[in-house]
């Protein structure tokens, strides 16, 4: 994987050490800027331990995108799917913990989307995922009502299943899953 910068003031590369407040500064930004309902401990146990959960499991990676020093963008990859609850049973058993690898954190701060920054992550996740023995599938699932997030997973991913369409989430929650396909 490249840590090659892009044809911008951007760097994307495996997150160091000195990232890990930055991108934890960006996520938690996000859980209460974007999504509206701030951090979760049943969701966001990641964004505690950064360092433990991505840079220090060989199956596990967080990508940044830094600009002037700062972490303006994320992106993570680690073992297992969807959770029952909240998520349906039947998917949950589609995607194995140990053989799925989840893309999470695609988070990109608002001054600086446009760019190609998601795409770029992504496609480097999924590398990664690809290269990484005994990953066989890649998943995610995003919350639609983030501006753009919907049109974007659609123009990289595949839907499996959409969420809205039958509630089971309760009312105001809008996630839809989906499948990348394992690159070759």
């Amino acid at each position: 994987m490249s840590d090659a910068p892009l044809a911008t003031p951007y760097t994307v590369r495996a997150a160091l050490p000195a990232d890990v407040e930055g991108a934890r500064r960006l996520m938690l930004d996000t859980f209460y800027e974007e999504f509206g309902y701030g951090y979760v401990p049943a969701w966001h146990r990641d964004v505690v331990d950064l360092a433990a959960t991505y840079l220090d499991d060989p199956r596990h990676l967080l990508l940044v995108a830094v600009c002037d020093g700062e972490v303006v963008a994320t992106t993570g990859v680690r073992s297992g799917g969807p959770n029952h609850p909240p998520h349906p049973r039947w998917l949950v058993e589609r995607y194995p913990p140990v053989t799925t690898a989840q893309i999470v954190r695609v988070y990109v701060r608002t001054g600086h989307r446009r760019h190609g920054l998601a795409r770029e992550l992504v496609r480097r996740a999924c590398d990664f995922a690809a290269g990484t023995p005994g990953y066989d599938s890649i998943y995610l699932h995003t919350n639609v009502n983030v501006e753009g997030a919907e049109a974007f997973w659609r123009s990289v991913a595949k839907e499996v299943f959409d969420a809205r369409t039958t509630g089971e989430h309760g009312p105001g929650v809008s996630t839809v899953h989906f499948e990348i396909p394992m690159p070759h």
